[in-house]
């Protein structure tokens, strides 16, 4: 069972990650972020673009942020400018660290139900379990974009939670 404890460090690795991430694709030119790479989501920037609309439609669920009005197959182009995505990442990261923090267990005990776009049904869940997908979609995806930067020769520093956030080992 996953605790408000794992639940902020995990907002802590998410907010450390995308840093090291961002770092790394601004040192690249915006044709590069943008050329397609074979990724699912295509390119670098499309990628990153991709994780911050998956970020922002789960905490319109969990936290009353807008929900993002572009489809999910288009989610590649949610921000466009890649100013303009840093900042709204820098944002969204501050923002899913308060979140984190206010975060209980007996929210985590509860169940969520809304409709999902996707299945075009409504959903039951555990909190905690739909918690987890959050932070598992930004791994999965924040992987797929460590190895477009690295195939494009940019280094992230580490990537190992237990080195990223040591302070939030308990």
């Amino acid at each position: 069972m996953i605790t408000p404890a794992y639940v902020r460090t995990m907002a802590a690795y998410n907010s450390e990650m995308n840093r090291r991430l961002y770092d790394a694709a601004k040192r690249l030119g915006d044709a590069e972020r943008r050329e397609s790479r074979g990724a699912f989501w295509g390119s670098i920037h499309g990628t990153l673009v991709h994780i911050l609309w998956g970020d922002s439609q789960w905490m319109s669920r969990f936290d009353d942020w807008s929900r993002p009005t572009t489809p999910i197959k288009e989610s590649d182009h949610f921000v466009e400018d890649f100013a303009a995505l840093c900042t709204a990442r820098d944002k969204a990261d501050a923002d899913i660290s308060r979140w984190a923090g206010k975060i209980d267990q007996a929210w985590l005990d509860a169940d969520l139900v809304w409709f999902s776009g996707a299945a075009q049904r409504e959903i039951r869940a555990p909190k905690r379990l739909l918690v987890t997908h959050f932070f598992n979609h930004q791994t999965h995806h924040r992987g797929q974009v460590h190895a477009l930067l690295t195939a494009a020769g940019q280094q992230t520093e580490d990537t190992d939670l237990f080195l990223v956030v040591p302070q939030m080992i308990a």
